[in-house]
């Protein structure tokens, strides 16, 4: 495999070091270690045959460009072809002096080869080898050496906990309603050898199973089971996919249920429904109120039955209470006037009001009498005034 672009963003590069495209990673302390045997080359090179000012330029150059290849390319093809091309043009440029070409053509070579055979393993990653294509161990977290181009890190596994999001769109559930619901799985690999060599794409494989797992689970349930039970459909998306995955080494800690999505019709439907029903319950709880209040009245009149001095105080506080508040009218029916002595109450209200009102009221004038019309003739008819 050989890259066409060697510009590659780094983040880009990590994920390609970690998949089963990548024979190994090559990471900044591998080009220290290429940097390095490349100075011991030059520094050999000006034990036996002197310092030249074209050595080190070639040195710096053949590390520069190799180090860029290799982290570009992490294939060992590019590490053959490179080292190839780079140990044939130093001979070529050196061929004057042979001691110094072979000491710079086998520095070229071992950098090359030696360089990309220390790894890096992180704390949370598992590295499946293989060698010769078989499968020859698990290297964990640390440094670990690797033999050229007979071995290859098939993948580097990580085996921390990993979110998945997946959705099913439009998937109808058990009455016949479209539904779209978005959901997470919480999963880790804990058998990396069973996760690589058995499963060609384990994380396809996860989120494409869990896929189908909540639109089997979303057939099985109604709409009101979806919306009310969102932890129970959880649970049985993640015991179906447990049981599917525990054989690629992966086990499926949990599933919830973010969002479930309904038609805007059935929406608003069930908003009409909801509000209705919050209608009938007021109702009923108006109701249970007046028939509670009813009976408070009813035990009440049967104190206020056999004592009239309790009454008498009743009838007199509320009509404290209706009257306290300035231009309040109270209306009471006669019935209660004459039993409760309530006239009396009114005038000893009337007597509270301040004497101040009575006062400002402005004098009328006497009413002058209009004397009577004179009667009219009764013999002529004839009306006196000659009218």
């Amino acid at each position: 495999m050989v890259a066409t672009k060697l510009n590659i963003p780094k983040s880009s590069l990590e994920r390609f070091a970690t998949t089963a495209r990548a024979d190994f990673r090559f990471s900044p302390f591998n080009v220290l270690v290429l940097v390095v045997l490349m100075l011991c080359g030059l520094i050999a090179h000006v034990a036996f045959s002197g310092f030249t000012v074209a050595v080190v330029v070639y040195t710096v150059a053949a590390a520069v460009l190799l180090a860029a290849i290799f982290r570009g390319v992490q294939v060992w093809e590019a590490v053959v072809v490179a080292a190839a091309i780079a140990a044939l043009l130093c001979y070529l440029i050196f061929r004057e002096a042979e001691i110094s070409a072979r000491v710079m053509v086998c520095a070229t070579v071992i950098a090359a080869l030696v360089a990309p055979c220390v790894q890096i393993a992180y704390q949370w990653e598992r590295a499946v080898l293989l060698r010769f294509g078989k499968f020859v161990g698990i290297r964990g977290s640390g440094l670990f050496v690797i033999v050229p181009v007979i071995d290859k890190v098939a993948q580097y596994v990580d085996q921390r906990i990993r979110v998945t999001d997946f959705r099913a769109e439009t998937t109808l559930t058990k009455d016949t309603v479209p539904v779209n619901v978005d959901a997470i799985a919480f999963w880790m690999v804990w058998d990396a050898e069973k996760a690589v060599l058995e499963v060609a794409d384990f994380d396809n494989a996860v989120v494409l199973s869990a896929q189908t797992a909540l639109r089997d689970a979303i057939g099985r349930s109604e709409l009101a089971e979806l919306l009310s039970h969102r932890e129970q459909l959880g649970r049985e998306i993640q015991q179906v996919l447990d049981t599917k995955t525990d054989p690629w080494g992966i086990t499926v800690q949990s599933v919830e249920i973010r969002d479930i999505i309904i038609p805007k019709g059935l929406e608003d439907a069930m908003s009409k429904q909801a509000q209705a029903e919050r209608e009938r319950q007021s109702r009923i709880i108006l109701g249970t109120a007046e028939t509670e209040i009813a009976e408070k009245f009813a035990k009440a009149s049967e104190s206020y039955r056999t004592n009239p001095v309790a009454l008498h105080l009743r009838a007199m506080n509320m009509v404290f209470e209706g009257l306290k508040q300035k231009g309040s009218m109270v209306i009471v029916p006669s019935t209660a006037v004459e039993t409760m002595g309530l006239g009396a109450l009114g005038g000893l209200t009337a007597l509270g009001h301040p004497a101040g009102e009575a006062s400002n009221a402005q004098p009328q004038p006497p009413a002058t009498p209009t004397p009577p019309a004179p009667a009219a003739d009764a013999e002529t008819g004839e009306d006196p005034t000659g009218t």
